[in-house]
């Protein structure tokens, strides 16, 4: 976050990449609650301008005391941003999105009209250094920083439908990063993210089995709170067609209920 980046204190970057307590929730909170606050046209659309949206005046930092959740140290200062985030607990299903892709305007279209802060979490995104940054509380960081992680998402979901994104889920496929399906006749079937709406906030990110063709939940409670818009609705699909050979055939055997060795009847 800025205040960290310019020697704030707060937790460090290693001590959140080996188990340290992240209270994701109350970050999201905060953000959820300026949402809220706001109406669905103003809270999804910025008007355009060159200068950033101002940062609300907050009076009191009774939180300060508790410091960043989320937050790094000048000792990690050679970890980016997006390095530190995807090798958070639980965001081991998100890839490291290319700097060049998140530089290309082009790539970001739209998106400046759903996340708030737009230009201040692309610049945390980017490592860029704020102007502003020691004159944040600990409220406005907290905004911004969970303003990157949901800006960081719906780039994510762009980028992992190009061909270098692609690749990269291909070696967490294989790898089965993404967990394998929970049923018997799958055989332990790696499997893709999904999500089941394209709007953010909707839904969480789900498995998709592509033996069976069925989807479940992540089996880390930790992963099972990412939004599932963040992968979207198209990318296992697109991705199983793109690499057919890495399609499973579907399974030959399927489970029949007995009493007693019979079958059970069907009505």
């Amino acid at each position: 976050m800025y205040k960290e980046r310019s020697g704030g204190g707060g937790s460090s970057r290693s001590e959140i990449l080996n188990g340290g307590a992240v209270d994701r929730k109350r970050i999201n909170d905060a953000l959820n609650k300026k949402l809220e606050k706001s109406s669905p046209s103003t809270s999804r659309a910025f008007p355009s301008s060159t200068a950033k949206p101002q940062l609300p005046d907050v009076e009191s930092e009774t939180d300060s005391e508790e410091g960043s959740d989320v937050s790094g140290s000048e000792g990690d200062d050679d970890t980016s941003w997006i390095s530190w985030f995807c090798n958070l607990r639980g965001n081991d299903f998100f890839c490291e999105v290319d700097e060049d892709y998140i530089q290309d305007d082009f790539n970001l279209c739209g998106l400046s009209g759903q996340v708030p802060y737009y230009d201040y979490a692309l610049d945390l995104i980017l490592d860029v250094e704020s102007s502003n940054s020691e004159m944040f509380t600990e409220e406005q960081n907290e905004l911004v920083e969970s303003a990157a992680e949901m800006l960081y998402g719906l780039i994510h979901v762009r980028y992992i439908l190009t061909t270098k994104g692609m690749a990269a889920m291909t070696e967490k496929y294989k790898n089965c990063d993404f967990g394998r399906c929970p049923r018997v006749f799958c055989c332990g079937q790696s499997c893709l993210p999904v999500g089941q709406s394209d709007i953010p906030r909707s839904s969480t990110v789900k498995i998709y089995c592509p033996k069976c063709e069925d989807i479940s939940y992540p089996r880390s409670k930790f992963q099972g709170n990412i939004d599932g818009a963040y992968f979207g609705t198209t990318f296992p699909h697109l991705f199983l067609m793109t690499y057919g050979n890495l399609k499973p055939q579907k399974p030959t055997q399927k489970y029949v209920p007995r009493i007693f060795g019979f079958k059970v009847h069907k009505p």
